[in-house]
């Protein structure tokens, strides 16, 4: 009796996790370094103009990654539009807490929203590109960088 109901309690947990991502794509750095002329370009459809979207930067770098922060040069091409190029500084660190995502070791991952209130996005296919902006090129410690698209929940 004890094992149906502790599987009854796990099942009912499972199925109540919703997940609202709906778009997360990473690009790899092999040698642990982001050079400049690696933009990385993700493609993402949208079939629900009803919903709402965050938009997030997805960032993954080691300990010794030596900068607070991080200039991206982010570029967004809607549907039928041209695209549309923002020079972002993510912040990674501040100097009372450290770093501003969360880590295991000595690997820190941050999902930084680029969009102030929920968006709508009409229907199609959007691309984005992403180009670090740096100083120091290629910039080391830098494992990951990506896109993610999340629905607003309601």
């Amino acid at each position: 009796m004890k094992t149906f109901l502790a599987a009854g309690l796990v099942f009912i947990l499972l199925s109540s996790c919703q997940s609202n991502g709906v778009f997360e794509k990473v690009a790899f750095f092999q040698k642990h370094e982001w050079e400049s002329k690696y933009q990385p370009d993700f493609q993402f459809a949208v079939t629900d103009t009803n919903a709402l979207y965050h938009i997030y930067a997805v960032i993954r770098h080691e300990d010794a990654y030596r900068y607070n922060n991080l200039w991206v040069q982010f570029s967004t091409q809607s549907p039928g539009e041209s695209a549309k190029k923002q020079l972002l500084n993510l912040r990674l660190a501040d100097n009372r807490r450290g770093w501003l995502g969360s880590g295991m070791d000595d690997v820190f991952d941050h999902r930084i929203r680029l969009t102030q209130a929920p968006i709508k996005l009409k229907s199609g296919t959007y691309s984005f590109k992403l180009q670090q902006a740096m100083r120091e090129d290629p910039l080391p410690n830098m494992l990951n960088a990506g896109v993610r698209v999340e629905k607003v929940a309601k």
